[in-house]
């Protein structure tokens, strides 16, 4: 992937990384829903954006050709804290801190288990 300012980019390239393996192949048999990430520092500023394919799985930068299962919006910090399991979700949600277009039920499905362990920085 592109170099990025966001420290979200690091985790996507090990989420990646991730995909290839055992484990991740279980995750896109699991999940099989596609998510778009619009990410930066401040919502709606200089986003960047990425996409999660759960089908096929892998995890590259650039809008998604097609029509996601589910996308996001979140700043590089609130990316961060959901991925890593610091921050709820759905409390997010509630704050404003994420915004979501498309299927609620797809967006239900993008939790910290989605993500490879440990997610450390």
């Amino acid at each position: 992937m592109d170099s990025s300012s966001l420290k979200s980019a690091q985790l996507l390239e090990l989420m990646r990384q991730h995909l290839a393996t055992d484990a991740g192949k279980e995750v896109t048999k699991k999940v099989g829903l596609v998510y778009q990430l619009n990410i930066a520092p401040k919502i709606g500023v200089d986003e960047e954006i990425f996409v999660v394919d759960l089908k096929k799985g892998e995890v590259t930068k650039g809008p998604y050709q097609g029509k996601p299962d589910a996308t996001f919006s979140f700043t590089d910090n609130d990316f961060l804290g959901i991925a890593t399991g610091k921050t709820n979700p759905q409390i997010a949600f509630i704050r404003g801190a994420i915004k979501i277009k498309g299927s609620i039920s797809a967006a239900q499905k993008f939790t910290p288990d989605i993500f490879p362990k440990p997610a450390k920085l």
